[in-house]
């Protein structure tokens, strides 16, 4: 619980909820009659630094054959795939791929709000049509964080530490579902494979004390980087995304694949020098190989969802956080000065940017409710 309310979230075998346990990478769950038993793996082997390139190698060639290797490897499998398709570079290059090895491919995706909105509806359409694919939008302005008819807004049990755009992604995954496809394709970890980061084993700088934890949670701090899952083969970041977005896939039935992080790309990525990964050249150098425009290879404005979070939020959040205080699991309103929670909530309402932890305080809340 300390972690999450310092959002210094940790990949690991533990979970919010005592006897629940989440199985990580490689890990093995035993089950005996003294109980059950989470046994880590020995950490996975890395790739240290950059290699260099032979003469008369360019990377994109590698890439692209591995890429679309790995990606025709479903075939013999499934008979409908779909790709989720946000605008930007790494699902981009995922759907080049799709499209080179299936007959027929969809194509899903959230469109954003605003005019970074527009731009990201332009660079869909264009790489659609462009491969020929057959498209489903979803207009993500509609629904928002804590949307009435939602998951949270109803109170349905969910992860309470959860993807933050839900709703909207529920809504996506149900035309994924409704199409018939057993594999949906994303661009899931692109971030992390183009990150040129040091394994060294520096240190991350010591994090800025928060004045409103209270004791216990000041105490559990201490552990914080207890218990932790050894170095894993796919990047940290993308394996806890992953916790976030793709159970609600396999509910529906449906297989989330993220070929940009299949474990031969991870290794491939480790080694290319820093240069073809710096802002992703090598991803946008593909897709201009591919005759895709500018706009689309590298645009000036990526789509980002604080539209959609600011909607969510002031239209539907604060009124529901102003219900939930006098019942709160986290809240004790005796020990709280009116006046400042009367001068919170006008900040709340007037701010120019609704702050990330009211979602994180806000979203906890609603998903342990949601469980008690």
């Amino acid at each position: 619980m300390a972690r999450t309310l310092t959002r210094r979230h940790r990949y690991s075998a533990d979970t919010l909820f005592d006897g629940v346990y989440r199985l990580t990478e490689r890990a093995t769950a035993v089950f005996t009659t003294a109980g059950l038993t989470i046994l880590y793996p020995e950490p996975a082997q890395h790739v240290l630094e950059p290699r260099r390139l032979r003469p008369g190698v360019h990377p994109v060639d590698v890439f692209d054959a591995l890429l679309i290797e790995v990606v025709a490897g479903w075939r013999s499998t499934v008979s409908c795939v779909g790709v989720e398709v946000s605008g930007g570079a790494d699902s981009g290059n995922v759907t080049l791929s799709a499209a080179a090895g299936f007959g027929s491919v969809r194509t899903f995706g959230l469109l954003m709000g605003g005019r970074g909105g527009r731009l990201q509806q332009d660079r869909r359409r264009m790489l659609v049509d462009h491969l020929g694919l057959r498209d489903t939008a979803v207009p993500a302005m509609q629904h928002p964080p804590f949307v009435p008819g939602g998951v949270r807004e109803r109170g349905l049990p969910h992860d309470p530490a959860g993807a933050f755009y839900q709703e909207a992604f529920d809504v996506l995954r149900g035309h994924v579902a409704a199409h018939g496809c057993e594999v949906v394709f994303t661009g899931g970890g692109g971030d992390e494979v183009n990150a040129c980061h040091s394994r060294t084993g520096a240190e991350l700088p010591a994090a800025e004390p928060i004045p409103w934890l209270g004791d216990k949670a000041i105490e559990a701090l201490a552990q914080v980087d207890e218990n932790l899952a050894p170095i894993p083969v796919l990047p940290v970041p993308t394996l806890m995304a992953f916790g976030l977005h793709n159970p609600a896939y396999l509910r529906l039935g449906i297989w989330p694949v993220a070929p940009l992080v299949h474990p031969r790309m991870v290794r491939f990525m480790e080694q290319l020098p820093h240069e073809h990964k710096q802002g992703k050249t090598m991803f946008r150098d593909r897709l201009r190989r591919a005759g895709l425009p500018e706009s689309v290879a590298a645009p000036n404005e990526p789509e980002n969802f604080l539209a959609v979070m600011e909607s969510g939020l002031r239209r539907y959040g604060l009124p529901l956080l102003d219900d939930m205080l006098r019942e709160s699991l986290l809240v004790d309103l005796g020990y709280v000065d009116p006046v400042a929670l009367a001068q919170a909530r006008e900040h709340a309402e007037r701010a120019p940017v609704v702050p990330d932890l009211l979602c994180d305080t806000l979203a906890l809340e609603v998903g342990l409710r949601s469980l008690a």
